[in-house]
C-alpha cells in the first residue's frame, strides 16, 4: 500500500514528507494507521547521525494508531484496537524471556540496524528499500509492526497523546517504579527537566520520595518540575556548583541520583552528588565514544552504584496501562509537557525541540 512517511535522505537533512511502498503484515506482525507520534531527542540525533541508522530511513518511535490488519498468528490484537507502540525486541533471547525484553540480545540491532526482526524491509521507495526504526518507524501515515510492540490501550483517552508512553515517558516513570524502587521518605536528584527527567519526577512523588530535586537550566521547566512534585530546584545556569547545592539539600547526598540531559559531565556531577551507598542511573544517550570520567575510589569508599538503563527497565504491556492508570487519577499529568504538530510542520517540531521551545512534540496524522 502507498503511505505519507518523513524520510531521512542524508545525514543532518530536513524530513523530506514523501510517498512510500508498505509492504503487507508477515506473521506476528500488524498494520497500524498511526493517529499520532512523538518526538523524542532519539529522533533528532539519528537524523544528525550522532546515532547511526542506514539512510535513507523513516524515523519515529513513539507511535499511537489503530489497529488496521493483523498477520497470520496474532490472536491478542484485532482491528479497531487502540495501541500505542513500543520498543523492538526479538522475544527469544534469555532477557526476553525473563521479562526483560529492554536488554534484548538483538536490541541494538532491531531498534537501530533498520531491519524488522526477520532482516527484511517493509518500506520501499521504488526498487530501494527505506531502513525501519524501532520496529515501527511512525513518521508516516501508517506502520508495520510486531505484534509484540504494540501495547493496547483504552479507547476512552485521547490516543493522540499516549504516544510518547512508548519511549521517553516510560523510560522515565520506569527508571523509577522498575530499577531505583525508592522508599518512601528517601531522597532522588533528576538532572534534566524533558519528558524524561519530568517523567522521572512525576513517578518519584507518586512512589513517595520526601526529597525530590529538579536540575535544568531552563526557569520554566524547573516551575513546572514544581507543580509536578519536585520538592527543590536548582538553575544550573545560576549555580556556581550543583553537587554541593545537592548536598545541602539532603544533608550530604542524595539516595539516588538520575542523569537525563545526555552529559558526561553532569553524569560525573551526579554521581558525586550521591550519598553513600547511592545510586546513580544514565539515561541520556551520549554520543557515540563520549567518555564520562568517574572517580573510581569514591565509587568504591561510599559503596556506590552507577547504571545504564535503556526504556527505564520496562515491560510496555505491563507499565503503559499503570502509566494511563496514574494519568486518570491526575498523578501522573504527562498532558502538561506536550505540544501537537501537525504531521507537515515536523521540521518545525524538531527545531523548537532541539531548542528547548517544548519539552515533548507529538506529530497529528489526518
Amino acid at each position: 500500500m502507498q503511505i505519507q512517511a518523513a524520510v531521512v535522505n542524508n545525514k543532518g537533512e530536513d524530513f523530506q514528507i514523501d510517498t512510500l511502498e508498505l509492504d503487507p503484515p508477515k506473521t506476528g506482525e500488524v498494520l497500524v494507521q498511526m493517529v499520532a507520534s512523538g518526538i523524542c531527542h532519539t529522533d533528532i540525533n539519528v537524523k544528525n547521525q550522532t546515532h547511526r541508522v542506514p539512510a535513507p530511513a523513516v524515523l519515529g518511535h513513539e507511535g499511537s494508531g489503530i489497529v488496521e490488519n493483523v498477520g497470520h498468528g496474532v490472536t491478542d490484537l484485532v482491528p479497531g484496537d487502540h495501541v500505542v507502540l513500543g520498543f523492538a525486541s526479538c522475544g527469544v533471547c534469555r532477557n526476553c524471556l525473563s521479562a526483560k525484553s529492554y536488554a534484548c540480545a538483538r536490541h541494538a540491532e532491531l531498534n537501530f540496524g533498520g531491519m524488522m526482526d526477520d532482516r527484511t524491509h517493509r518500506l520501499h521507495r521504488g526498487e530501494q528499500p527505506l531502513s525501519n526504526f524501532f520496529g515501527q518507524s511512525s513518521f508516516a501515515t501508517h506502520s508495520v509492526t510486531n505484534a509484540r510492540n504494540a501495547v493496547k490501550v483504552p479507547k476512552d483517552v485521547d490516543l493522540a497523546l499516549l504516544g510518547p508512553l512508548g519511549c521517553g515517558l516510560m523510560t522515565g516513570a520506569g527508571t523509577v517504579f522498575n530499577r531505583l524502587m525508592p522508599p518512601p521518605g528517601s531522597s532522588i536528584a533528576v538532572v534534566g527537566a524533558g519528558a524524561v527527567g519530568l517523567s522521572a519526577i512525576m513517578a518519584a512523588s507518586i512512589i513517595g520520595c520526601g526529597t525530590i530535586i529538579t536540575i535544568d537550566v531552563h526557569q520554566s521547566r524547573l516551575d513546572l518540575a514544581l507543580q509536578l512534585g519536585a520538592t527543590h530546584a536548582i538553575n544550573a545556569s545560576d549555580t556556581p556548583d550543583i553537587v554541593d547545592a545537592i548536598r545541602s539539600i539532603t544533608d550530604g547526598g542524595a539516595d539516588f541520583c538520575v542523569e537525563a540531559a545526555g552529559h558526561p559531565l553532569l553524569l560525573r556531577q551526579m554521581v558525586d552528588a550521591l550519598a553513600p551507598m547511592g545510586t546513580a542511573i544514565q539515561l541520556g544517550g551520549l554520543p557515540q565514544g563520549t567518555e564520562a570520567h568517574i572517580d573510581s575510589n569514591d565509587l568504591r569508599s561510599k559503596s556506590k552504584t552507577i547504571a545504564g538503563l535503556v526504556e527505564g527497565g520496562s515491560v510496555p504491556k505491563v507499565l503503559i496501562p499503570k502509566l494511563i492508570d496514574f494519568y486518570r487519577m491526575g498523578k501522573f499529568s504527562f498532558d502538561k509537557l506536550v505540544t501537537f504538530y501537525p504531521f507537515d510542520d515536523i521540521n518545525k517540531a524538531v527545531d523548537d525541540a532541539h531548542r528547548g521551545v517544548v519539552i515533548k512534540p507529538i506529530l497529528r496524522f489526518g
